[in-house]
């Protein structure tokens, strides 16, 4: 306990706004809670709507400057940014385990994976190019530049607290946009220490804003309608999503919208099984089941629904349920009483329709916010369990006979994040590349996030793209130049 105190006593809890950090212009503080314990872990400044205002005009003010920033100033910004996270790994590893609940060893890996966007954006940052070309008539000469778009705001989930941020940050700051960043209200303390890292790294003042509040519509809302803002990018649900696209509309801004997902897991007859259930653990469990890429649906093959059945369930149940700083805990809680509460909801509904638990099926007593992880099989087609993002450790198990019921059923959902499929078959991989309706697809592997990798999805599940080579075109506008023959004019 020493260093947990240690640590939090150690994160700024302000506003960080022009470069300084700074109190609410309201005095009003919110309480970060634990929500392995439900003890308050920090107060941290309650942005109001004067605060935000604040962050967009030093951003605004900022972004001339920024923007002509040499490529390479930003890049080794970046680099010294991804070295001093990495150095500090365990702090922001235990930083994530307090205010959000994953295990430590979970926590670590996401400092890894956060991390190298500061990483690859730094190599991007340099690699910006236009191109210089002869009209096809030859009567002029065409000039293609990029330029940033300008300053952003983003909004970030709970989930992954520091991932989603370094995912937006970094290619803002490789492109040369200034930013005004809202994280959630559950977890802010991972970004407010992600802040003090940058500052540390030389970001120079007004190109990062944070304002964490407890008023997001109130305060996000007013920089959504100010002409000054020139992107959004956020990260959440679905129905939150729209309303933010609805409201981007007035002053015509660039948006990116990573949303909802309700991934499904395809076992084939002809998959090597003991993969196929080594995926469909990481691919549903991974921090709880608390991601959009979570697999929310297994469908799997009548022929070894048994056999897979058996062994994933007989994997679940091994893991071990607690506060995610013990030693052996494999299972932190969800995030809060809200959370828990919609999870047991969609089991219990289930349960009632017919679905039969197999293993967990209840949440854990006691303080925090623990559910236990849970298989079910025998789920009707119509569950709401399967038509919604579950958001936990639970996997609804279903059969299919032929591939084109596969299809069908896992294409049957307005989302389209991303799809898992296990098949030994390279011509069925390939032919399900091409018929399912996702923006990912993760072909005998239980994981595809990659940093390298472009990142999002189709239908209701979001617009544009995070990482990749593709992810720093988010925030470019390309320009276009004429410029006269220069051998019109070219003396005798």
């Amino acid at each position: 306990m020493t260093a947990e105190r240690d640590l939090l006593d150690r994160i700024p809890t302000g506003l960080f706004i022009g470069g300084e950090w700074r109190a609410s212009t309201s005095g009003a503080t919110f309480d970060v809670t634990d929500p392995a314990t439900e003890q308050v872990l920090a107060r941290v400044a309650d942005a109001t709507p004067e605060d935000g205002d604040a962050a967009l005009a030093a951003a605004d003010s900022a972004q001339r400057e920024w923007a002509r920033t040499a490529p390479r100033e930003r890049a080794e910004i970046l680099r010294r940014a991804f070295e001093l996270v990495t150095a500090r790994a365990d702090d922001f590893a235990l930083a994530m385990t307090l205010e959000m609940g994953k295990p430590l060893a979970e926590a670590r890996g996401e400092v890894a994976y956060g991390a190298e966007f500061l990483r690859w954006f730094s190599e991007e940052a340099v690699r910006v190019s236009g191109r210089y070309a002869t009209a096809p008539d030859g009567a002029n000469r065409l000039l293609v530049v990029k330029r940033p778009v300008g300053p952003s705001l983003f909004i970030t989930p709970w989930n992954f607290p520091l991932a989603m941020a370094t995912r937006k940050i970094a290619p803002a700051i490789a492109a040369g946009c200034t930013m005004v960043l809202k994280p959630a209200a559950l977890t802010p303390l991972t970004a407010l220490l992600l802040t003090s890292v940058l500052q540390e790294a030389g970001l120079p003042a007004g190109v990062l804003n944070v304002i964490p509040t407890t008023r997001a519509g109130a305060v996000t809302g007013p920089l959504i309608r100010d002409a000054r803002l020139r992107k959004l990018s956020f990260t959440g649900s679905t129905e939150v999503g729209r309303r933010l696209i609805a409201d981007s509309a007035e002053q015509v801004l660039r948006v990116s919208m990573e949303l909802g997902g309700n991934a499904p897991f395809l076992v084939f007859e002809d998959a090597d099984l003991p993969a196929a259930v080594d995926g469909a653990v990481l691919a549903k469990m991974r921090n709880g089941g608390e991601a959009c890429v979570a697999a929310n649906r297994f469908l799997v093959h009548e022929s070894v629904a048994a056999e897979f059945t058996a062994a994933f369930a007989e994997r679940i149940a091994g893991y071990r349920v607690g506060r995610g700083t013990e030693e052996g805990v494999t299972m932190g809680p969800l995030v809060d009483a809200a959370t828990r509460d919609k999870v047991e909801s969609l089991v219990q509904e289930a349960v009632a329709d017919g679905a039969t638990v197999t293993v967990g099926g209840s949440r854990v007593t006691g303080p925090g916010y623990f559910y236990q992880p849970t298989v079910l099989t025998g789920v009707p087609a119509d569950a709401r369990i399967l038509g919604e993002e579950i958001f936990g450790p639970v996997a609804p198990i279903t059969t299919f006979r032929t591939e084109e019921e596969a299809i069908r059923l896992a294409n049957a959902t307005e989302f389209g994040l991303v799809a898992f499929v296990y098949t030994r078959d390279l011509n069925r991989g390939l032919r399900l590349a091409e018929e399912l309706d996702s923006g990912m697809l993760g072909v005998n592997a239980g994981v595809v996030s990659n940093p390298a990798a472009p990142f999002g999805g189709v239908k209701q599940s979001g617009l544009g793209r995070e990482g990749g080579f593709e992810g720093i075109e988010e925030y470019l506008e390309t320009r276009y130049v004429g410029i006269a023959d220069p051998f019109a004019t070219k003396e005798a």
